[in-house]
């Protein structure tokens, strides 16, 4: 069964990118935000087996729609994406809940991998 994603960033080229990325591995884009508050909404509706969201965001940053995400669901499966220089954000965003972290600009094997190996890990932190 196909992995069921949500992409999260403001930049439309940033969210395609990713998508491109792991719709050509065989993962399932089911959903896509563009801020934080639509993010939290959207994982609500859509369950999904994990959310790629990044952390500079208008309306609400990734961070806090981390711990909203995680407060209402602990087991979810967030990847953050940063850029270069945001490692203070990353910790942040890992003590607020996400599994793991990529960093732009993205390497598509590097995406896949850890996209792998935290639909492996358990259900909970």
């Amino acid at each position: 069964m196909k992995a069921r994603v949500l992409v999260v960033d403001d930049a439309v080229f940033m969210r395609k990118m990713i998508s491109d990325i792991l719709e050509s591995s065989g993962f399932e884009i089911v959903g896509e935000a563009d801020n934080g508050a639509d993010a939290v909404e959207k994982y609500n509706e859509i369950k999904p087996d994990i959310v790629t969201m990044d952390i500079i965001m208008p309306e609400m940053n990734g961070i806090d729609a981390v711990k909203k995400i995680v407060s209402t669901d602990s087991s979810a499966r967030v990847i953050m994406c940063s850029a270069l220089g945001q490692q203070a954000l990353v910790q942040d965003a890992l003590k607020a809940g996400a599994r793991d972290f990529l960093i732009k600009p993205f390497n598509a094997s590097r995406v896949v991998e850890v996209i792998e190996k935290v639909l492996k890990l358990p259900a909970t932190a």
